[in-house]
């Protein structure tokens, strides 16, 4: 969002005692929007958006209070909607709500430069499904579930963001003409058009009965946009009777012949243009199906291109084999060892009395730890398995990469994999809270030390450890990890940890074919023998 210059009034105004209004960051024909400054939490950036003058009727103020009830129930389940935390009115009783503060660019502004390509397409593509797909689930609104149909799902409604760990997260806006929809037919009927034209429906266009069904055909569009930087649909004037008769008769066009550069798989092709069939009944019937065949698409494309660079800014760090001595690592806070009995006699190994932690089940589990070394701090993941499999990975590989959101809660996804030829790899996901003391310590501790240690027990004598690996981190990783756990310290957003954690989950999730396929021909190309 880019502040633009004005003299507007309200520059400098504190509504409700909170909330200093800095600048003015858009409008539109449901109100405008304004960067604000949170002064109960010391500051913090947040976008506070006003109704329109000209909607002040009880309609209007219905509505607005609707778009706000809506976001702020659906963004507590879904990373991909915007987030609201306050409504209220002013003193003018002018309605207002408080939504989170986002800077990147519109989809419409990334479409304006150029068409998407796939590795872009794909992850934002999955996560407007993600958006959308809680918003068809629905809300409780005094004890029955309305599914919202958001009506208005475009270029210039979709905000994305850069994130420093999931990369482009993209955000649903503007649920401002969004229609609660329940079992009862009433429900269902328009009294009159709203929308965009160009990414309306046919029957949206035609004032009847809606459902979920409408957003997907405008989805398709949306794709197909956003795939070729072109709307399928094409109309001869901006008039309702134009776009009517194009929605309705209008065939669209093939992804590559309006974009021949793009190269896209046959199923992409007939997911979309199932997606704009002109009968509601003839799309995909859920938001989830889509999701489904994208994800599959998108695995089958990135396991055929096991030859050439993968991983779309994934970076792996190969563990080369270490010396003995290289390998043994300072005592972590260990009581002093007794002195040798006699000059030939093996000094005891302070790693012995490293012990489970009594806290802790006696069963398949991975939890960071700090171990104390003279003045430092050692940072160690601590991994339970039979010793079966300990055996079989002690010479395994070691690969570590991490993933870092700032919102809607700071968190990094602490990824480890033990990975060897022919064997499917042992993943070791662990999830630093940054909001936390502990997460912020473990996070410094690793940019500070430059190493890990990958600590083993097993199932079957659990009281002592068995194994141990060093885990190098790069130099990129370093500085990334230090201000991560600056980030944390100084957030002052509200607590949703389970919201951060699900998403860099699904962000796991969703690289994991793409780092196998890295691993495994960097290992047939005998990199790491």
């Amino acid at each position: 969002m880019v502040a633009r210059k004005t003299l507007d009034p309200w520059i400098g105004r504190l509504l409700a005692k909170r909330y200093k209004l800095l600048a003015l960051v858009g409008h539109g024909s449901m109100g405008k929007v304004y960067r604000a400054a949170d002064t109960l939490l010391g500051g913090v950036p947040v976008a506070v958006k006003f109704l329109s003058q000209t909607l002040l009727d009880d309609r209007g103020k219905e509505r607005f209070g609707s778009e706000a009830r809506a976001c702020a129930l659906l963004s507590n389940r879904s990373i991909n909607i915007v987030r609201v935390m306050d409504f209220g009115v002013d003193e003018s009783e002018l309605p207002f709500y408080v939504m989170e503060y986002l800077t990147g660019e519109s989809l419409r502004e990334m479409i304006d430069i150029q068409p998407l390509p796939l590795e872009q397409f794909f992850p934002l593509a999955q996560q407007v499904c993600r958006g959308l797909l809680v918003a068809h689930q629905g809300i409780q609104v005094d004890g029955q579930v309305w599914t919202v149909v958001h009506r208005d799902i475009k270029p210039s409604n979709i905000f994305v963001v850069r994130d420093p760990g999931l990369g482009l997260l993209a955000k649903i806006l503007d649920f401002g003409i969004a229609k609660l929809v329940s079992d009862l037919p009433e429900s269902r009927q328009t009294s009159h058009f709203t929308g965009t034209l160009a990414y309306c429906s046919p029957e949206q266009l035609e004032g009847r009965s809606l459902d979920h069904r409408s957003d997907i055909y405008s989805m398709g569009i949306l794709f197909f946009e956003m795939l070729t930087g072109q709307v399928p649909i094409q109309a001869h004037t901006e008039s309702i009777g134009a776009w009517y008769r194009a929605h309705h008769l209008q065939a669209p066009p093939k992804l590559t012949d309006i974009n021949p550069k793009l190269q896209a798989p046959e199923a992409l092709e007939t997911l979309i243009h199932g997606l704009l069939a002109k009968g509601p009944e003839d799309r995909p019937q859920t938001v989830a199906q889509i999701l489904g065949t994208l994800e599959q698409i998108d695995r089958q494309i990135s396991q055929a291109v096991a030859n050439t660079p993968a991983g779309q800014g994934v970076t792996l760090q190969p563990q080369p084999p270490k010396s003995p001595a290289a390998q043994s690592p300072p005592p972590p806070n260990l009581p002093p060892a007794a002195a040798p009995p006699s000059d030939t006699a093996p000094a005891p190994n302070p790693w012995s009395v490293v012990t489970w932690p009594q806290d802790k089940p006696v069963s398949k589990i991975v939890f960071p730890k700090l171990l104390r070394s003279n003045d430092s701090r050692i940072p160690s993941l601590w991994v339970m398995l039979s010793q079966s499999e300990i055996d079989e990975r002690s010479l395994s590989r070691c690969y570590n990469q991490f993933l870092f959101t700032a919102s809607p809660h700071p968190m990094v996804l602490w990824l480890t994999a033990l990975y060897q030829p022919e064997r499917e790899p042992r993943w070791l996901p662990c999830y630093l809270d940054l909001r936390t003391q502990a997460g912020q310590l473990i996070c410094r501790a690793l940019a500070d030390i430059g190493h890990y240690y990958v600590v083993f027990f097993s199932l079957e004598n659990p009281r002592y450890y068995a194994h141990r690996i060093e885990v190098a981190l790069s130099n990129q990783q370093r500085p990334l990890l230090q201000e991560w756990a600056d980030t944390g310290q100084n957030s002052t957003l509200p607590i949703a940890p389970e919201l951060s954690k699900e998403a860099l989950k699904r962000e796991f999730e969703r690289i994991k074919p793409q780092i196998l396929v890295k691993l495994s021909s960097q290992l047939q190309a005998g990199r790491f023998s």
